[in-house]
């Protein structure tokens, strides 16, 4: 299988406070429907039907929504993190099993609403034979990702706290661009992965970037979400709105 979809749908949700006290953030309304059921649907309408699912609050909620709908007449395997939360890259390597028949994944938070073109972003992706294509664009952000001409990744920077991590140097100026929460990684990964338990995939993209080729593709879209806040929740509701009209 070429690609399988990972979506992050195990997190605390603790920005949205009173909207995750009986349920996950991934079941969080949007416009009268949860923001899993949104992106599942849009995902559909791009073409992917395959998908895995990380979960740990509120587990058997997610479970219990997705046998409901028939898993929206796709194949979704889930990934169960009981006892504590791995972080993005953990978790990767804790759903290794699922992936052994597929030779790209595509990582997905579910908080993350946006019309960005995946496929060409996959297509982007195996043109450069990369082992992993970060979607990123210009935002203001704490949190930066620096890239050389050839969108390789060179560092990454906490703009609040001074904080540094190189991962390669050099004598051009680099692009500094904001994460979008959406990358594509090859399968192989896991051959070069070392790390265990709970860690951050940025700094495991910033470990393999000294020798393997971790790029960036500027994300091309007209809106983009991070429904993980309830201010920037209500504006994605009030667009959908307007869109209806």
């Amino acid at each position: 299988m070429r690609t399988k979809v990972f979506i992050l749908a195990a997190g605390l949700g603790t920005r949205l406070k009173d909207l995750t006290a009986d349920k996950p953030k991934a079941l969080v309304l949007i416009n009268g429907k949860p923001m899993l059921e949104h992106l599942i649907i849009k995902l559909k309408a791009q073409g992917f039907n395959y998908f895995v699912i990380n979960v740990h609050h509120f587990a058997d909620k997610i479970e219990d929504f997705l046998k409901k709908n028939g898993n929206f007449n796709c194949k979704i395997q889930i990934s169960e993190e009981k006892d504590e939360l791995l972080d993005t890259g953990g978790a990767l390597l804790h759903a290794k099993s699922y992936f052994e028949d597929t030779e790209n994944i595509l990582i997905h938070n579910v908080d993350i609403f946006t019309d960005l073109n995946l496929k060409k972003l996959i297509d982007y992706h195996q043109q450069n034979n990369a082992l992993a294509t970060l979607a990123v664009y210009k935002r203001d952000s704490s949190r930066k990702l620096f890239f050389d001409g050839n969108m390789q990744l060179c560092k990454w920077k906490n703009k609040n706290t001074g904080e540094v991590k190189i991962a390669r140097t050099s004598i051009n100026k680099l692009s500094e661009f904001a994460f979008s929460g959406l990358h594509i990684v090859n399968s192989k990964i896991f051959n070069h992965i070392t790390e265990t338990g709970k860690f951050s995939i940025i700094d495991l993209y910033l470990r393999l970037a000294k020798t393997k080729k971790i790029i960036a593709s500027e994300s091309e879209y007209s809106y983009w979400f991070d429904l993980g806040k309830p201010e920037t929740l209500s504006k994605a509701e009030n667009m959908l709105k307007n869109m209806q009209l």
